[in-house]
C-alpha cells in the first residue's frame, strides 16, 4: 500500500489532464434516463404499477431510476444503446398487454364540463409539471452517482471532467446543475407578473442573499474540511479555495441585478446570449484566457480564477434555465393559442422545440471549425460554447421528458382543480425522483459528505469491479432511501 502522500497525489493525478470523450456518446448515456421514464410510464399507465407503492414498487422505481443509469457509465459504458435497448424490450411487452381495468378506474376523471369550468381560485396559476420533477430528479440522481463513481477505476475517464477543452459526462452534470435551479427560479418571477406587482431591487437583493447564504456557509465548511483532512483535490478545477458551493451562493444576487436590465432587454434568453457572448471576446481579446489557464497562483484573487472567472458562464447557464421555465412553468404558456389544454401542451411542445434547435444550433456555429467560429468547448473557462451546450442538452432533456409524459399521462392537463391535479401529479410521477426533487440540494450535500466518507475509507483504486458495483449501488440505496424518507415524513429542507 502505498503512503499516504503518495496514494493522495494518485488520486489527483486520476482525475487531471483528461480531454473528455464525445458529445454524441454523451447523449447516448444521457439517454437512457428518459428510456428508463418510457418504461417506467408504461409500467404505470397500462398497469398502475406503482399504485399503491409497495417495497416491489420501491425496488423497481430504484432499478429503472437510480440503477439503470449508474450501468450507463459503468457496467454499460460502451454500449449504453445496448442498454437502452434492454429497457425498451420490455416496455413494449407490457405496452402490448391488456390494460389493466383497475388502473383504469384510477386515473383522475375529467369531468364533462372541465373546460368551462370557471371556479375562482381552484387551480394556481403555476403548476407543478410531471415532467419537471422527473427531468430534475434525473440530473440529481445522475450527479449524485458520478461524483462518487469518478473515483474508481470503472468509471470511464472520458467521462471525468476534463482538464480544460472538450466535453464529458461530469462536464455536462455540473451546468445542468446550474440551469435547473434556473428553471425553477422563474416561478417567484412569474408571480409577481400574474399579482400585477414588481420587487424593488433592494429588496430582491436582500431576498437573493438570504437564500445565498446557507450554500456560502456550505462552500466555507467544504472548504475547512478538504483542507483540514488533507482530502485529495483538483485544483485547476475551480482553485486553490472556491467549489461549486460557493458558484451557487454567488448566483441570487447577481440574478436580481440582472432581473433589472429585463427593462431593456425583456428576455432572459438574450441576456444569456448576451452575457456569454461578452465574456468570449474578453476571453479572445484580452490576456484573461492566458490568466485562467497559466497565471501563477500568487494572491487570492489568482488563486482562485478559475472559479471566479467562470462564474459568469454559469451566470449565462443560469438565466437560460430561467428562460427555459419562463415558459415551462406557467399553466398556459400562450393565451392566443386557445383553451384547451390540447393547444397548450402543443403550443408549449413546439416551444420547447424551439429553442432546443435555437441552443443546437448556436452551438453547431460557435464549435463548428468550417461553418463557425470554430471555439472548443472549456467547462474551466465555462465560455460561450459551454453555455451553448448546457442550454442545448437541458432543452433537449426537459423536451423528452414532457413529450413522454404527453403520451402517457395527459390526464394531468384536463384536471378540473387542486386536488386532481395533485393525484395525477403524484401518479404520473417516479416516487424516487419526486422525493430527490424535493430535496435536492440537501441530498446532494448528503451525497459530498458520503462521497468523502468512502474515499477516506476505501482504496477507491484498487478495488475490484465487482467491490466497486458494490459500494455504488450501496451508495445509491442509502441516497434514495433518505430522499424518500424525508418524502414520505413530509420533510422539505430548505437550504
Amino acid at each position: 500500500m502505498a503512503s499516504s502522500a503518495t496514494y493522495k497525489q494518485l488520486k489527483e493525478d486520476f482525475v487531471s489532464n483528461l480531454s473528455g470523450g464525445s458529445v454524441a456518446e454523451i447523449n447516448y448515456v444521457t439517454a437512457v434516463g428518459p428510456v428508463a421514464f418510457i418504461l417506467w410510464s408504461v409500467l404505470q399507465s397500462r398497469q398502475s404499477f406503482f399504485r399503491p407503492y409497495k417495497p416491489l414498487s420501491f425496488l423497481v422505481d430504484f432499478l429503472l431510476d437510480v440503477v439503470a443509469p449508474l450501468l450507463a457509465f459503468t457496467l454499460y459504458a460502451n454500449t449504453p444503446l445496448l442498454l437502452s435497448g434492454l429497457i425498451l424490450a420490455p416496455a413494449v411487452f407490457v405496452y402490448a398487454l391488456p390494460s389493466n381495468p383497475i388502473a383504469s378506474k384510477k386515473r383522475p376523471k375529467l369531468p364533462p364540463n372541465a373546460q368551462n369550468s370557471k371556479s375562482p381560485g381552484a387551480l394556481s396559476v403555476l403548476s407543478t409539471k410531471p415532467f419537471l420533477t422527473t427531468y430534475r430528479g434525473s440530473m440529481l440522481v445522475i450527479t449524485c452517482l458520478a461524483i462518487l463513481a469518478v473515483d474508481f477505476r470503472i468509471f470511464p475517464r472520458r467521462f471525468a471532467k476534463v482538464e480544460t477543452w472538450g466535453t464529458s459526462l461530469m462536464d455536462v452534470g455540473v451546468g445542468s446543475f446550474v440551469f435547473s435551479a434556473g428553471v425553477v427560479a422563474a416561478r417567484p418571477v412569474l408571480k409577481e407578473r400574474a399579482e400585477g406587482r414588481a420587487t424593488p431591487l433592494l429588496q430582491r437583493l436582500v431576498y437573493s442573499m438570504r437564500h445565498s447564504l446557507p450554500l456560502l456557509v456550505l462552500g466555507i465548511i467544504r472548504l475547512i474540511s478538504v483542507k483540514g483532512l488533507d482530502y485529495a483535490e483538483h485544483v485547476t478545477e475551480y482553485g486553490v479555495h472556491w467549489n461549486f458551493f460557493f458558484t451557487l451562493g454567488f448566483l441570487p444576487p447577481f440574478v436580481a441585478l440582472f432581473q433589472s436590465a429585463l427593462k431593456v432587454i425583456p428576455s432572459y434568453a438574450a441576456l444569456a446570449i448576451l452575457l456569454g457572448v461578452i465574456y468570449q471576446v474578453v476571453l479572445e481579446t484580452t490576456s484573461l484566457k492566458a490568466f485562467i489557464l497559466t497565471a501563477p497562483r500568487t494572491d487570492l484573487f489568482s488563486m482562485n480564477r478559475e472559479g471566479i472567472c467562470s462564474f459568469f458562464g454559469y451566470l449565462a447557464i443560469f438565466l437560460a434555465g430561467q428562460d427555459a421555465g419562463m415558459f415551462v412553468l406557467p399553466r398556459s404558456i400562450n393565451p392566443r393559442s386557445g383553451t384547451s389544454n390540447g393547444s397548450q401542451r402543443g403550443t408549449l411542445l413546439l416551444t420547447m422545440a424551439f429553442w432546443t434547435s435555437a441552443w443546437a444550433a448556436m452551438y453547431f456555429f460557435a464549435t463548428h471549425f468550417s461553418y463557425g467560429a470554430g471555439l472548443d468547448v472549456s467547462r474551466r473557462l465555462a465560455n460561450l460554447p459551454y453555455v451553448l451546450w448546457i442550454a442545448a442538452f437541458n432543452s433537449a432533456q426537459l423536451l423528452a421528458c414532457c413529450a413522454i409524459e404527453s403520451a402517457f399521462f395527459p390526464t394531468f392537463y384536463n384536471a378540473a382543480d387542486a386536488k386532481t391535479e395533485q393525484e395525477a401529479y403524484e401518479t404520473a410521477t417516479s416516487r424516487v425522483l419526486r422525493a430527490f426533487n424535493r430535496n435536492g440540494l440537501f441530498v446532494f450535500l448528503i451525497a459530498n459528505l458520503l462521497t468523502g466518507l468512502v474515499n477516506m475509507t476505501v482504496p477507491t483504486l484498487d478495488v475490484t469491479p465487482a467491490v466497486t458495483m458494490g459500494i455504488l449501488v450501496g451508495y445509491a440505496g442509502v441516497l434514495t432511501a433518505l430522499a424518500v424518507a424525508l418524502d414520505t415524513w413530509n420533510i422539505s429542507v430548505k437550504l
